[in-house]
């Protein structure tokens, strides 16, 4: 068995397989941090190992929390693991819900709680190989027109956080 993520099964958050529920399309919970430099952003290429989307750029890192596990506690948890960085204090900035086609029969219908914080210049980055393969700092307008220049190097969810809701990840106060 996979990990038990918080998923909707007849409209009651349960514990059930990350994987099953991606291969049935179910609803579910998910977090997104987006580490910020002004209007820069840090993203990262996924491992050829991912079992979805491997090889395609995203945000700074996404997960599922456990079952049981708080949204917040989970994006920490998951920016240490796969970047290797603790010393980032992230804010909620929302929440959004998408359905996406991730490839292999995969669908990810998630509930995402998005997360920001501003990160120092001199921030050190240790991404865990199993999980990131490179990261870059990109500017937001940069990036905005790569995705329009080559799509297909990105992850659906990334995609549609630029395009849909970037006025979650910039911080206009």
């Amino acid at each position: 068995m996979d990990l038990l993520i918080p998923t909707w099964i007849n409209n009651k958050l349960s514990p059930f397989d990350k994987l099953e529920a991606h291969r049935l399309g179910l609803r579910h919970m998910a977090v997104s941090v987006f580490i910020m430099q002004g209007r820069k952003t840090l993203i990262q290429r996924r491992a050829q190992t991912k079992y979805h989307t491997p090889g395609l750029w995203a945000n700074s890192c996404c997960t599922h929390p456990h079952w049981g596990e708080r949204s917040h506690i989970s994006a920490s948890r998951r920016l240490k693991e796969e970047l290797g960085v603790s010393d980032v204090v992230l804010r909620h900035c929302g929440q959004v819900e998408y359905r996406a086609n991730v490839g292999d029969h995969l669908i990810e219908h998630e509930v995402v709680e998005i997360y920001c914080g501003e990160a120092a210049s001199d921030i050190s980055i240790t991404p865990n190989p199993d999980e990131v393969m490179d990261v870059r700092w990109v500017d937001l307008d940069d990036l905005i027109q790569e995705v329009r220049v080559h799509p297909i190097r990105f992850t659906p969810w990334f995609k549609i956080y630029l395009e849909k809701h970037l006025d979650l990840i910039v911080d206009t106060t």
